[in-house]
């Protein structure tokens, strides 16, 4: 369940990040259409009392703050925040998010003690929570699936919320306009459960724009009997990352391979290939893979194998 703006200042804490930072952001989002904003670090927080003193031209402009990283406050920070909470009043907002924060910490201790302040604690859900969440939204998504493998899928997934979404995300770009049930095979396909490690490897070197790709690409498909679409689907998925990257990165956003939800090998990885790409030529590759994608689910004569090696030829060697 999605909190209410009824109060003026939350504090979420405990060990399930994605269901935090999910509950955290839908709240900052919630309200009015006008109001200020803004997610920072507890470093920042003076530019929070700024905002909220600072009166617009029309009047009180309401300022939402989110806060992703109490749990890094020092003991003067932690005190700061601590009047923070207590001077913030409607119409303003403040969200304090404190993942796997020590519940020794002496400003975590602070805070729960306060009255005034709404608060909640996100403890890693059980296996047979996860495990409805995750039949939840594949019915949200409109997926029909295998129902007998999901239980495995879900505990591959388990605790993992972002790379859930992901998976899904994956599913309806296989699925696309067709209404047919989505077998085990392409659930694991899709998932990664039984792909090669080399995949990884292989999404890396397209984005490097390194020409090793091309050999790895027709050994994956040729040798290894990868099927072309869960290798698409990789492709695309980093693709996307690596746009929402240049995003974060363009309007300085701390932390932008957090702000775009980034998770695994990518984190270290997608800088590194940010480097080797300009903005009109995201856009174009992003284009191209969706045009692949018709022709991949189509009905093209051409070998799909082909089609695919396509595709990373004009990525790596525009």
């Amino acid at each position: 369940m999605m909190p209410t703006p009824a109060a003026t200042t939350y504090y979420f804490f405990g060990e399930d990040r994605d269901a935090l930072f999910e509950h955290a952001d839908a709240l900052l989002q919630q309200g009015d259409a006008h109001a200020l904003r803004l997610r920072l670090d507890v470093s920042e927080w003076t530019r929070i009392e700024e905002e909220q003193r600072n009166p617009s031209l029309f009047g009180v402009q309401p300022c939402y703050a989110l806060i992703r990283n109490a749990e890094a406050a020092t003991p003067k920070e932690g005190k700061q925040l601590l009047a923070l909470i207590q001077s913030t009043q409607a119409p303003h907002r403040l969200i304090i998010c404190a993942p796997e924060v020590s519940w020794k910490k002496a400003g975590h201790k602070a805070i729960r003690a306060l009255k005034t302040i709404e608060q909640r604690e996100f403890k890693t859900p059980s296996l047979h929570h996860f495990n409805r969440w995750l039949h939840d939204e594949i019915e949200h998504a409109g997926l029909h699936v295998d129902a007998d493998a999901l239980p495995q899928v879900s505990e591959a997934l388990y605790g993992m919320r972002l790379a859930a979404r992901q998976w899904i995300e994956r599913l309806q770009l296989y699925q696309g306009q067709a209404h047919h049930p989505l077998t085990r095979q392409v659930m694991f396909q899709l998932l990664g459960e039984h792909a090669p490690d080399d995949l990884d490897v292989w999404v890396h070197q397209v984005l490097m724009r390194d020409k090793a790709a091309l050999r790895l690409t027709h050994r994956l498909l040729y040798d290894q009997q990868v099927h072309e679409v869960q290798m698409h689907a990789w492709l695309s998925t980093r693709m996307q990352q690596l746009l929402m990257y240049r995003w974060h990165h363009a309007k300085r956003t701390p932390r932008p391979i957090q702000a775009a939800r980034i998770f695994g090998n990518a984190v270290r990885l997608i800088p590194q290939e940010s480097e080797q790409w300009r903005n009109a030529d995201i856009f174009n590759s992003l284009q191209q893979i969706q045009d692949t994608e018709k022709q991949l689910k189509g009905a093209a004569i051409e070998d799909k194998r082909v089609i695919l090696e396509a595709l990373v030829r004009t990525m790596v060697c525009p």
